[in-house]
């Protein structure tokens, strides 16, 4: 119903509408697997920097073809992107918590707090600089809070407090970074 925006359903099929290929089968998701060897040897060639592609094609050279080997090239990118920004999230955390020490010794009314689950994820991260404290105390009588960006490299939600100074401009407040946007998740921030 074009009009209103809304789809009727007028019949359902239950049954499959494409016959199914049992030899097949174990190219499915739930089956394909990556062995501890084809794990080791994909990190082997990153660290070499030998190309993914190439790394899977090494693979299929070694089993003769590609039905040999129960993972396509697919799996080989996502398992070394998957480790990979597993290793950079433990770093960044890290690196993210010794830049906010900094910049706190460095300027004196730099404010941050930050919640990590473990030692290596960021769970809640929120901080406000000298110039967005000072601001507050001017232009603070009316707060936006916008959690609407969403960082896709690291899954976590950027959220911005931002208010209005006397010349109609928005002015940055604060910011915060979360893990989930629950209601513990915006306790902890405004608690803050």
């Amino acid at each position: 119903m074009k009009d209103v925006g809304l789809w009727k359903i007028s019949k359902v099929v239950l049954n499959h509408s494409y016959s199914y290929c049992p030899e097949q089968a174990e190219m499915l998701k739930q089956h394909r697997e990556l062995s501890m060897f084809v794990r080791r040897t994909i990190e082997t060639h990153e660290e070499a920097r030998i190309r993914l592609n190439k790394t899977y094609q090494s693979f299929v050279a070694a089993a003769s073809n590609h039905r040999e080997i129960c993972f396509i090239e697919k799996d080989v990118r996502n398992y070394i992107t998957r480790k990979v920004q597993n290793i950079f999230k433990e770093d960044n955390a890290k690196e993210f918590r010794k830049h906010l020490v900094r910049m706190k010794e460095k300027i004196q009314n730099f404010f941050f707090e930050l919640n990590l689950e473990g030692d290596h994820c960021i769970k809640h991260a929120f901080w406000a600089d000298a110039r967005s404290r000072t601001a507050f105390d001017y232009f603070g009588d009316m707060v936006s809070f916008d959690t609407t960006y969403n960082t896709n490299r690291y899954n976590l939600v950027l959220g911005s407090f931002v208010g209005v100074n006397h010349h109609s401009q928005s002015t940055l407040l604060g910011c915060v970074m979360m893990k989930n946007e629950d209601i513990q998740s915006f306790k902890w921030l405004f608690e803050c």
